[in-house]
């Protein structure tokens, strides 16, 4: 029997997964959590499923230590995040701790299923580019700015392109930048449209507000 696992603390969305999910095959078990800790609870008492459907916006604990803690406590286990977050910066970090994919909350129900499936199959899910929503820095952010420090290489960043970003935060033009780094200003360019790319914006200003959301910490990269 597939066993799943559904932690999302809105029950009109929670009823509306399991449903969906009765669709994937005809003997298939769900398990509901209303949040992280009965989902730690029903794991400790019914031992490990075969996926985890983890939202990121659960009360009373960051999402993405709770993907941590799911990770470390039960690292043979595939945890896979859906959320109406998908901004590149959430889906960078949410793979890089381990999940086994990152399904958008704006998927119609037969993608969401389709993932899934992928996911099952073994296999890593990203959306690409242009399947996710196109949520913008202005609208409502994923989370308040993170309490806990996010590595560069978290959401996709280099160390060079880190470097320049922390000195464009600081107020640096482009070539102040390069004279600071030893580059040239065509390259340091290069590297801050890298910077809107990794962190899914388009110009300086999104991503200044995009860093502060998320708690970069520039110290181990100079």
């Amino acid at each position: 029997m597939l066993k799943l696992m559904v932690v999302e603390d809105h029950a009109l969305v929670r009823e509306g997964m399991v449903r969906l999910l009765s669709q994937i095959e005809p003997d298939v078990s769900v398990i509901e959590a209303g949040d992280f800790e009965a989902a730690l609870n029903a794991l400790d008492n019914e031992g490990e499923v075969d996926l985890v459907l983890l939202d990121l916006a659960l009360p009373g604990i960051d999402g993405f230590s709770g993907l941590d803690i799911l990770r470390r406590r039960y690292p043979a286990m595939p945890v896979a995040v859906v959320s109406a977050f998908d901004d590149t910066p959430t889906v960078t970090r949410v793979m890089n701790l381990g999940a086994s994919g990152f399904i958008p909350k704006a998927y119609s129900g037969d993608a969401l299923l389709a993932a899934i499936r992928e996911v099952l199959a073994g296999n890593l899910y990203r959306p690409n580019a242009t399947s996710t929503s196109t949520q913008r820095l202005g609208d409502v952010a994923p989370m308040a700015t993170n309490k806990i420090a996010v590595k560069p290489d978290e959401v996709g960043l280099t160390d060079r392109q880190a470097q320049v970003l922390a000195l464009m935060m600081r107020g640096l033009s482009n070539r102040d930048i390069a004279d600071q780094l030893g580059l040239s200003e065509g390259t340091v360019k290069i590297h801050a449209t890298a910077v809107f790319k990794a962190l899914g914006v388009n110009s300086r200003t999104q991503a200044l507000v995009a860093a502060a959301r998320y708690g970069i910490d520039f110290e181990s990269v100079f």
